[in-house]
């Protein structure tokens, strides 16, 4: 029964640590509230685009009384925003699975398009609104960024989200285990490691190739954190598991679990790979914009 408790802990923990991470990340998209026309709209603004995708910025707003307007230009560049209308579409979604379990047959809105970019390549851009009661403008202070990637195919993305989860997941488990005296903690603590080097270390590269062009860009090649963040829990989670090798540490299997779940919930994407328009080169580990 105790067992039941840390496997139901471990999964909560992991499922807050994952929506935490993926909501707070530079690329998950911005939300924002907008009154058009006395009715309150809340949209979500892409913040990251891949080379699959139709490039284009949508707004949920359903009133089609109104005009709107988008500024774009390269991000940390001197251009000058160049501006394009918004146009209210309803877009058929060809999807068995958005059709059939979501319940979804179309999209509309607001849809302003924009020049697609290469892999680490970013725009950033402003809006603005105008209704029956004048212009309101959004984010030209703060402007959304959208970051470009290459297309990731699903064989290698799935298994790295799945591993990567499960790895998480059972470190937690691991580290609770070796909280309350069970020694299987040992045996949970190498699955994890077999776990984090099939998503982080395997899997984990391939999908930075194939979105940015760069097996790895951490130390030290460069300071991508999300490589570094790998890097950082795979030596902690080697040393807890060399350390539990012949005999119980528990401490060595807390102090990985700790880590890998700080680690887990920084925002994901954050010093990440980022194309520079001057040189055409991509460099690892700048700071994006963490005023979001």
């Amino acid at each position: 029964m105790k067992k039941i408790i840390l496997w139901t802990v471990s999964i909560v923990i992991t499922l807050s640590a994952a929506v935490f991470q993926r909501q707070t990340g530079p690329t998950y998209p911005k939300k924002t509230d907008v009154s058009v026309n006395g009715e309150t709209y809340s949209i979500k603004l892409v913040r990251s685009l891949g080379l699959d995708e139709r490039p284009v910025v949508r707004m949920a707003i359903y009133d089609e009384t109104v005009n709107a307007r988008l500024f774009y230009k390269r991000f940390r560049t001197d251009d000058e925003y160049t501006p394009v209308d918004f146009s209210y579409k309803v877009i058929p979604i060809q999807s068995f699975v958005m059709n059939k379990i979501f319940g979804m047959e179309e999209m509309k809105g607001y849809f302003a398009s924009v020049p697609q970019l290469p892999p680490a390549g970013k725009l950033q851009y402003y809006i603005e609104i105008t209704d029956q009661s004048g212009t309101q403008v959004l984010f030209r202070d703060n402007p959304v960024i959208i970051r470009f990637k290459g297309a990731v195919p699903a064989w290698v993305l799935t298994p790295h989200i799945f591993f990567m989860f499960f790895a998480m997941l059972i470190s937690t488990l691991a580290g609770l285990l070796a909280i309350t005296g069970y020694e299987s903690q040992r045996r949970y603590g190498l699955i994890t490691l077999i776990l984090l080097f099939a998503g982080g270390a395997i899997l984990g590269p391939v999908v930075q190739y194939y979105a940015f062009g760069e097996f790895w860009a951490g130390v030290p090649f460069g300071w991508d954190l999300t490589d570094n963040k790998t890097l950082v829990s795979l030596l902690f989670w080697i040393l807890a598991v060399a350390m539990n090798w012949r005999r119980q540490r528990p401490a060595y299997t807390i102090i990985a679990a700790v880590v890998l779940l700080l680690i887990y919930s920084i925002p994901h994407s954050m010093y990440g790979s980022e194309l520079d328009f001057s040189t055409g080169e991509i460099k690892q580990g700048m700071i994006m914009n963490i005023l979001f």
